[in-house]
């Protein structure tokens, strides 16, 4: 993935990043008061230690499957399916984004999270087809945090294989010293994608081979591209640009018929970024009707790049969209790892506002029922569920990541608009984020904002819409749904807020098809401030396509219906201006009346520890680390998006038995996609007779079992 005249320094930067990636990855996993300089132990996969993602560096680990057998393999299989119908590419210009990124393997390795806040993510994925997760080792593994959010949002994953340098040419001769060689190691590959649940390969061979070796690196294309899909649907093999049809390791920028015949055996080419203006149009002819799974190559850093990349990124857009082909965006990153002012949050907003103003909304959601979202980034300062905090330290872990909002970026907004921010340094009612509305807004004057674009059809069944706000003072947030017939009939319907009569309401309905009142409101039991309403609307046969929110004002007689704002959960109205409106959407639940969320009772589960290690600590304290796994009695998978853990600390009573808690705390430990989670070092008190290991169920529509229905598993304290 390299232009020539950059080889030798990017050799010695990936060198020294190699270096320093995997030691912080020793010192992480290994952690040690020791003040003392000290040489960390060797990684060793068959070790139980905090779930991490990882590479697979050498041609005999990729044919032993020595992968299958380390401890972090069942953490690392992704829990997010791509729906069905996104199991081919649409018939359009598509863009690739290849995440390259300081080497890989990040924050974004800690499987069941880390603790930066600030860690990089991806949230504009209605602007995506295909995301690669792209490093120098020679199998690249997505992490699953990736694959889940990818897939959440109907975003294909591809892994990575390379060879580069002198050691790749070495490799790359062993792979194709035979047929059958070729295709071993390319059922390996598919193997690993199957059972970690992404959808294909980026095969970059940037090394120069002998032309004999050609006819064995076509057949180890062609079967993956095969066996991938077999194995896997919709599945994509994409070729890059580098080694040519004789061997040569000579970018050519553009597909001609030096490398034609590897695009002809494969699912796209992802064309090398120095391109000159004149090239897709030149390519689109070679692929003819397959001018789409021509990706023409875009460096962000902008090293040669047509258009220069950077904050010029959409130049080279705008060419590809014109010429008809597909776009490959590579290190979007560049945004979080220059720096770009003023902050990460808006300078990845505006950089991405250039791919939509260029190319435009290419993924639609919802597109099923029920629909969920929290507006969660997969970081923040602090984890709320159902309005209860949770957590109050900084955390990251894009799994956690629900569907994310289509919130235009506005720039510098004027003082007297209101501005749309997903906040997640304020307390939030689910997750780590909410939707932040604040500004200046008159009494009889109103603010809408697109929040999600989608298609689903509607049956005869009554939709139910539930969201939380928390507001201040007269502020008030209604949903606005836009529906569309096969007649192509628009309809608009405001869900409008509580704290507003219907009468009240005159003003907007010639603006809107309907006005629907909430029928429920109910205050958070666990936070205060935050209301949820309810309301429930009819529309057979009509798609449902846009969701937005409503921003408006009480009237002035209703403004002692105040709720509680800020984080200090304080009433900060009366120090606000009249005009001034601020406001948080902390969820939106949309779903039908059949879609319930019963939960399989507590005694349908079984939870058990496994790689339980005790250490003895001062006075009397222990620390344990253990593996607590759980499985339906019944023998079927489960189905629940993902679960939380807690911990109870069990202090011993008079009788010997197990009593009350300690400290009167429940823990919270973290969130586990799989079924299975690894508690690392967990503190234990003196004095402690037991633990109770607590998973909370969560379903699809983002509600959560209740606490004491939840399995859980006791494990006594070892010599209490």
């Amino acid at each position: 993935m390299l232009i020539p005249y950059r080889q030798a320094l990017i050799s010695i930067r990936n060198l020294l990043r190699s270096i320093y990636n995997t030691f912080s990855l020793f010192v992480k996993m290994n952690p040690t008061d020791n003040n003392e300089s000290s040489e960390p132990p060797p990684f060793d996969p068959l070790q139980a230690s905090v779930p991490v993602s990882y590479p697979i560096k050498t041609l005999e680990d990729l044919e032993s499957r020595s992968y299958f057998d380390s401890f972090h393999f069942p953490f690392n299989k992704a829990s997010v399916s791509l729906q069905s119908d996104k199991s081919s590419l649409a018939d359009r210009p598509r863009i690739l984004v290849c995440h390259d990124m300081a080497g890989g393997y990040s924050d974004d390795k800690w499987v069941q999270g880390g603790t930066n806040a600030d860690a990089y993510a991806i949230w504009h994925w209605y602007l995506i087809d295909v995301f690669v997760y792209f490093s120098h080792s020679l199998v690249t593994l997505p992490p699953p945090c990736w694959i889940n959010a990818a897939h959440k949002h109907g975003v294909k994953v591809l892994g990575t294989f390379i060879t580069e340098w002198d050691e790749g040419r070495v490799i790359a001769n062993a792979l194709l010293s035979t047929k059958e060689s070729a295709q071993m190691y390319a059922e390996r590959l598919t193997e690993l994608a199957v059972a970690l649940g992404f959808d294909g390969w980026l095969i970059n061979m940037e090394v120069k081979l002998d032309v004999g070796k050609i006819p064995n690196l076509k057949e180890f294309v062609s079967h993956l591209t095969q066996t991938m899909h077999f194995s896997v649907p919709g599945s994509l093999v994409i070729w890059y640009d580098s080694i040519t049809v004789n061997g040569d390791l000579k970018w050519q920028d553009q597909l001609n018929a030096h490398n034609k015949h590897f695009f002809d055996i494969c699912d796209g080419i992802f064309v090398n970024y120095t391109w000159k203006e004149n090239y897709p149009k030149l390519s689109a002819a070679i692929a003819g009707d397959r001018k789409f799974d021509v990706y023409m190559g875009i460096d962000v850093f902008g090293r040669g790049s047509y258009g220069g990349g950077q904050w010029n990124t959409n130049v080279a857009l705008d060419v590809l969209k014109k010429d008809g082909v597909s776009a490959a965006i590579f290190a979007p990153g560049w945004v979080y790892e220059t720096k770009q002012p003023p902050d990460f949050q808006t300078a990845q907003n505006r950089w991405w506002a250039l791919v939509e103003k260029s190319w435009g909304i290419l993924q639609n959601f919802p597109r099923v029922l029920p629909f969920y979202s929290n507006f969660d980034q997969g970081h923040g300062y602090q984890f709320t569920i159902d309005g209860g905090q949770v957590l109050n330290n900084p955390w990251n872990n894009i799994s956690s990541q629900s569907f994310q909002p289509f919130i235009e970026f506005s720039g510098d907004p004027s003082p007297n608009t209101i501005q749309v921010l997903v906040d997640f340094k304020e307390a939030s009612y689910s997750g780590g984020g909410n939707i932040t509305f604040k500004g200046t807004l008159e009494d009889n004057a109103y603010f809408t904002t697109r929040l999600f674009q989608g298609e689903v059809l509607l049956a005869n069944l009554p939709v139910h819409c539930l969201y939380s706000v928390k507001s201040d003072g007269s502020s008030l947030v209604g949903l606005s749904l836009e529906f569309s017939s096969t007649m192509k009939e628009r309809k608009s319907v405001l869900l409008a807020s509580w704290g507003r009569t219907l009468l009240a309401m005159n003003p907007f309905l010639i603006k809107f098809s309907k006005v629907i009142m909430p029928c429920q409101v109910t205050r958070s039991e666990t936070a205060s401030g935050w209301v949820i309403q309810e309301s429930i609307i009819a529309m057979n046969g009509y798609t449902l396509t846009e969701i937005h929110a409503v921003c408006y004002r009480s009237r002035p007689e209703l403004n002692g219906l105040r709720l509680e704002s800020g984080s200090n959960g304080k009433d900060n109205s009366l120090g606000r201006s009249p005009s001034e409106y601020f406001a948080m959407l902390g969820h939106i639940t949309v779903k039908t009346s059949q879609q319930n969320s019963d939960f399989p009772p507590s005694t349908s589960w079984l939870v058990e520890g496994q790689y339980i290690k005790w250490t003895s600590g001062s006075l009397g304290s222990k620390t344990l680390s253990v593996k607590v796994i759980w499985k339906l009695k019944d023998g079927y998978a489960s189905l629940f998006p993902e679960y939380h853990i807690y911990v109870e600390k069990l202090a011993k009573q008079a009788d010997g038995e197990p009593g009350r808690m300690l400290e009167g705390v429940l823990e919270y430990l973290g969130m586990a996609q799989v079924d299975a989670f690894y508690v690392s070092d967990l503190a234990v008190p003196s004095g402690t007779s037991s633990l109770r290991f607590i998973i909370q169920v969560c379903n699809i529509d983002g509600t959560h079992q209740k606490l004491d229905a939840s399995p859980s598993f006791q494990l006594p304290v070892e010599g209490s």
